[in-house]
């Protein structure tokens, strides 16, 4: 099972949306796909159409009770399986605050998972906090979507070494694996330029050690799409609301190339074990 963060500390930049529409895409082409929403938003959860009232146990309850992964999976359009969030799962930082191993709760309930998927999606809050600290030492990827824009660029590097500390002291297995440019408007030099600086800076990181080895900006770009931004208000991914629009092409055209790059990978390296160790055009 390949295991993907959805991260970026800026909101607005199409996370959730990506984290969505990139599971929905790889469940359209017969992959077992289940989608961990780990923020307090909700946003996944409603993406989805599911009612993060419902009774039924959620991430809060995964990270702050007995709650395992089989007792709140709950499976919707494309057969999706997801651990829904709640608003109660703001709380979840206090409530931790003195809790040993509080980083790692959520990796050890994932090495409990039964279910057999393969591919698992997190879609993290949008800032550096303990819910995203706690996916990071979890999963074995990290995809950053980014808005090709200069405030987007802020940051970055702060966030990479946030990322680099969690693979040196919490977890090895983890790889910056991709970067995916989202509200791309490709008729503006802005985004060229920023394309160009992006690339520019991970092909500095590859070299820096083994967390940044496979890092690559992925080709396809996740065109501005209204179609996109209706999706969320009828609980459907993009492929389930309009699949023949721009923003549903360029969701197969992402999922498509994840697949090949996740083939590419396997090719060079040995399986791993989900324990954890012990240590475009412009479109309307």
């Amino acid at each position: 099972m390949r295991s993907i963060a959805i991260i970026n500390q800026k909101g607005g930049v199409g996370k959730t949306t990506t984290a969505v529409n990139l599971g929905a895409g790889l469940a359209a082409a017969g992959k077992r796909v289940g989608i961990v929403d780990l923020d307090p938003q909700a946003h996944a959860t409603l993406h989805l159409g599911i009612d993060p009232k419902s009774p039924r146990n959620t991430t809060y309850h995964l990270l702050t009770g007995d709650a395992e992964f089989a007792s709140m999976w709950r499976t919707v359009e494309g057969g999706i399986k997801v651990a829904a969030a709640h608003l109660d799962l703001a709380a979840a930082e206090v409530e931790l605050a003195g809790v040993v191993g509080r980083e790692v709760i959520f990796r050890d309930k994932l090495a409990r998972m039964t279910e057999d998927l393969d591919y698992l999606i997190v879609d993290c809050p949008p800032s550096i906090g303990l819910l995203t600290l706690n996916a990071l030492a979890a999963v074995q990827d990290v995809f950053l979507p980014l808005q090709p824009h200069f405030l987007a660029l802020h940051g970055l590097s702060k966030l990479m070494q946030t990322v680099g500390l969690v693979a040196d002291r919490l977890n090895p297995r983890l790889h910056m694996a991709g970067v995916v440019l989202c509200l791309y408007d490709s008729g503006t030099r802005l985004a060229a330029e920023v394309t160009s600086d992006v690339e520019e800076y991970f092909a500095h990181l590859r070299g820096e050690g083994p967390v940044w080895e496979h890092v690559r900006l992925f080709s396809s770009r996740i065109r501005r799409n209204i179609r996109l931004a209706e999706a969320p208000s009828f609980g459907k991914s993009i492929f389930g609301y309009n699949p023949q629009s721009p923003g549903a092409a360029d969701y197969e055209a992402l999922s498509a190339e994840v697949l090949s790059y996740y083939a590419g990978r396997d090719a060079m390296e040995p399986a791993q074990p989900l324990s954890p160790p012990l240590v475009n055009d412009q479109a309307a």
